[in-house]
């Protein structure tokens, strides 16, 4: 790279000016040639990498960034409290998909935690300055516009779950969670339950309101009162609070739909403690199959929602974006919910 000086390293290590005399080529032909870049023969690179490789000569960061104008890093952006996002098995598995792509290819992930109001400003400032190549965006709200934002920036950004707006600018990965809700009403339907609640997910979240109208349609296709609706936080004690104010309104409630297994798990501590049996008394369904579910006594009844493998895709559309593949920036890919037989329902 022409004009830019390569410090040595601590103990004398090999510099960029050795690297392109040992291999009989200019310096700046040996910097494009280690950090990426075109315009270099096919011999000089064979040669730039002989040096490398001879010398052990290891590139400056700084330097490498000026040439790719990359950081090597991508964001994960949670806007929700940091006590829910180190809590909630959603985030751990949306991780653990994450960085099993990265580390394919050796890039850092940066955690962006956020709320609304200032803390979004901030973010919001860090992506525009391009400190991060793109952006993952989880549990996003109506109110935090992330792909407006976003897609205003030109950033490249996939979003795990359908954003509120601008779903037609970003690529995103999704489950069919008008699909997973009926699933949910259907299999306490098929059970032979009449009078059926739902605790719903956040109104402000597209996989809640989705999951309350995929349980409202099939509610609606059987004949059944669709009145019985009670909204959490896909949290346990969401789940505790709904349930009881449930049973107060509805005390002859026989089946319930939680949209996440967190607050089938509250509800279903509430149930045992009113002195209802599970599924004798009240059939339980919940959603996500992330492990709550199998801890639980009865163990639940779920909708498996595949995180890992969206947090995956959702990971790859964003790397082929910054690998310059425009052709996925609005894609999405959605993903099918599978109901999980246990003893709750």
């Amino acid at each position: 790279m022409e004009g830019t000086r390569s410090l040595a390293g601590p103990g004398g290590s090999p510099t960029l000016d050795e690297v392109a005399r040992l291999a009989g080529v200019s310096r700046a032909t040996a910097s494009r040639a280690i950090n990426g870049g075109n315009r270099v023969s096919s011999q000089a690179q064979s040669a730039v990498d002989d040096a490398v490789r001879a010398l052990g000569y290891t590139p400056n960061p700084a330097a490498r960034s000026l040439v790719t104008r990359r950081t090597d890093s991508v964001g994960l952006v949670v806007p929700e409290p940091d006590e829910r996002v180190f809590s909630d098995p959603f985030f751990a598995r949306t991780l653990k998909g994450v960085t099993r792509v990265l580390a394919e290819r050796d890039l850092q992930l940066v955690l962006l935690l956020t709320r609304p109001g200032e803390e979004e400003a901030r973010m919001l400032r860090y992506l525009r300055n391009r400190h991060i190549d793109g952006a993952l965006v989880v549990s996003h709200h109506r109110s935090d516009s992330l792909a407006d934002h976003l897609a205003a920036l030109d950033l490249p950004c996939a979003f795990v779950g359908r954003p509120w707006t601008s779903a037609d600018k970003v690529a995103y990965v999704d489950t069919d969670n008008l699909a997973g809700g009926r699933q949910g009403a259907s299999a306490l339907i098929d059970r032979g339950c009449r009078r059926i609640a739902t605790i719903a997910g956040p109104d402000d979240m597209s996989a809640g309101v989705d999951r309350l109208e995929g349980w409202r349609s099939a509610m609606r296709e059987a004949g059944l009162e669709t009145d019985a609706v009670v909204h959490g936080d896909f949290t346990e004690r969401g789940g505790e609070i709904a349930a009881a104010t449930l049973l107060e309104r509805h005390p002859d409630v026989d089946g319930i739909v939680a949209a996440s297994d967190l607050m089938a798990a509250g509800a279903l501590r509430v149930l045992l403690a009113s002195g209802r049996s599970v599924p004798g008394d009240v059939a339980l369904v919940g959603y996500d199959d992330l492990g709550v579910a199998e801890r639980t006594l009865p163990q639940l009844t779920t909708i498996r929602n595949p995180i890992s493998e969206m947090a995956e895709q959702a990971t790859r559309l964003l790397l082929q974006q910054i690998d310059g593949d425009s052709s996925v920036r609005a894609m999405r890919v959605i993903y099918p919910p599978t109901l999980v037989h246990r003893d709750s329902a």
